[in-house]
């Protein structure tokens, strides 16, 4: 079965989500990611590419950054704000409602992440667009989804079509423009799930 990554697909998705009380849980949590792989970064200015209701948006706001948050999910930006607001953060955080197939940012970015982001256009297309809004000496943080035999045979592994590798995700990145800091496929647990998540985690840093 494949996917359309549209905006129906995705309102549906937040809206569904919003009515479990366990994943509105999980969603109000930070990727771990995220804390690891900046924490060694001078904060600056972000962008979250498919923020969803914005945990680790709110989260590198919360830390100093000056983030820049794009869904094409309205339902979820606006639970994000909600967040924001009563984390007290409002002030550093932009929502953006946005298809990230077509929309491009006025500018380049000190960091870029994206987790578990899905629009409609191949994975890896979406990976070599967005790393086109990291500005030189910045970074690219990407999470993913790793399609593995050991994630399939129950109702929680990601499409084949979300999926990627951290080899074909750092062959797209150039040598001579970015030097990998992490290429691990890792896998972890998630209170409320009985399966665990099998991740891919890429961060690089644009050398030009």
């Amino acid at each position: 079965m494949t996917h359309d990554f549209d905006k129906s697909y995705w309102d549906e998705h937040w809206q569904q989500a919003q009515t479990s009380g366990s994943t509105a849980v999980r969603q109000s949590m930070p990727n771990p990611y995220v804390a690891r792989e900046t924490s060694d970064l001078e904060p600056g200015t972000a962008l979250d590419a498919g923020c969803g209701e914005g945990a680790e948006a709110i989260w590198l706001a919360s830390t100093g950054w000056h983030v820049t948050a794009a869904d094409i999910a309205s339902s979820a930006l606006a639970r994000a704000a909600e967040r924001a607001a009563a984390t007290g953060v409002t002030e550093r955080v932009r929502w953006v409602e946005a298809d990230l197939s077509t929309w491009t940012p006025e500018t380049q970015y000190d960091l870029v992440m994206t987790h578990y982001a899905h629009p409609q256009l191949p994975q890896l297309d979406f990976y070599d667009r967005i790393a086109n809004w990291v500005a030189p000496g910045g970074t690219l943080l990407i999470v993913g989804h790793l399609h593995t035999p050991a994630s399939t045979g129950h109702n929680h592994h990601p499409p084949t079509e979300a999926s990627a590798t951290a080899k074909t995700i750092t062959a797209r990145l150039d040598a001579k423009t970015w030097q990998i800091n992490t290429a691990e496929e890792p896998t972890r647990t998630v209170p409320g799930r009985t399966v665990p998540l099998y991740d891919v985690v890429v961060r690089a840093t644009r050398l030009r």
